[in-house]
């Protein structure tokens, strides 16, 4: 199940063991999800709108809908999980807040507060790095405060905290910028990127992370699209180093305008072969699509061989793939529903009428 539907679920199944019985009993006709809950109490009595009191016998008073904010977010609930379940999990609709959110291989700088306003930052070009990829470091330091003409960088294990590599961060004009390069030939995990700099006479530490990636192959650009079933297949080649599962998502795009969020899981073996990701009709139908389509951040993994292993990550070209799309007139809009995700969107339409 995708993770918007168990966040749906989730925010609902608060409600639903307080509310199960009294669908029950307002329902007697009607299946109900779950019977493990303990019956309601005979009968209570509740303040009406009016100050007064009245018994609750199974009947209950329609809130309106500013007066219930419970039934409010119930609704929306049930609304967006109807909505997300048009989709398949490999398939989904993409808008341009998303789109930035899933590429994954960005490195978001810290910058770390000096006295007088100053800050000390450090910036990378990205979290994950290819073993034998050398790993540019960039640091600068603002304010009023007196640095010295070269600052240190260090990369240490996680684990014991024991330094495997170090440069010298020289000066990279007049401004408090400074460069140098760490090199990355060191087994795959994550590090702790240590930046020291002599600031007023004191040495100050920046802390930060990144990973080393092993080399898991190359990506060697995609087959001919072609159309099957309602699904636009997209065929990725990857010349793996060596065979397992892997997992690979990307986002498909019509010029500036994000459409999807593709995935699929695959299995590989040695050599190059064929990752085969699907757009479905219901992201498809309703664009008009004029020219070419671009895959663009593809992110493959290597999925553990055994519990406790690591995942490994892999990234496709910057430039991303771009392709002409065979005719996709015959895609429709036909939503993907499984009966088991209708069941669950009819129970939280049936919970948000009940407030």
């Amino acid at each position: 199940m995708r993770p918007s539907a168990l966040l749906t679920i989730a925010i609902a199944i608060g409600v639903v063991a307080g509310t199960t019985a009294l669908l029950s009993r307002e329902n007697p006709d009607r299946p109900v999800a779950a019977d493990t809950t303990q019956a309601l109490p005979g009968s209570a009595t509740k303040p009406a709108p009016g100050g007064s009191t009245q018994a609750s016998t199974g009947q209950k008073a329609a809130a309106a809908p500013q007066e219930s904010p419970l039934a409010f977010m119930l609704a929306n609930v049930a609304s967006d999980y109807r909505h997300a379940i048009r989709y398949p999990e490999w398939s989904t609709p993409l808008s341009p807040n998303q789109a930035r959110a899933y590429q994954g291989n960005n490195y978001h700088p810290v910058a770390l507060p000096l006295g007088d306003t100053g800050h000390f930052t450090v910036t990378l070009e990205k979290y994950r790095f290819t073993r034998d990829e050398p790993i540019l470091v960039a640091a600068s330091i603002s304010g009023p405060q007196i640095v010295d003409d070269t600052l240190s960088a260090t990369l240490e294990a996680i684990g014991n905290r024991d330094a495997v590599t170090s440069t010298t961060l020289s000066r990279a004009d007049g401004l408090g910028s400074f460069a140098g390069v760490l090199d990355s030939d060191h087994a795959p995990g994550e590090y702790r990127l240590i930046v020291s700099a002599r600031v007023d006479g004191r040495i100050i530490r920046h802390a930060s992370t990144l990973t080393i990636e092993p080399d898991l192959g190359e990506f060697k650009g995609l087959d001919d699209p072609f159309v099957r079933n309602n699904n636009l297949v997209i065929p990725v080649r990857f010349k793996a180093r060596e065979g397992g599962f892997y997992a690979l998502a990307a986002q498909l795009y019509h010029g500036q305008t994000p459409i999807a969020q593709l995935s699929t899981e695959q299995r590989l073996d040695g050599g190059t072969g064929r990752i085969e990701l699907r757009a479905h009709g219901t992201v498809l139908a309703h664009h008009d699509v004029d020219g070419r389509l671009e895959l663009r951040h593809l992110h493959l993994r290597q999925l553990p061989a055994r519990p406790g292993d690591r995942t490994h990550h892999a990234f496709g070209p910057d430039a991303g793939y771009e392709f002409a799309p065979p005719d996709l007139s015959s895609l429709r809009d036909e939503p993907v529903v499984t009966p088991e995700s209708e069941q669950r969107a009819e129970l939280l339409q049936r919970l948000a009428d009940k407030f």
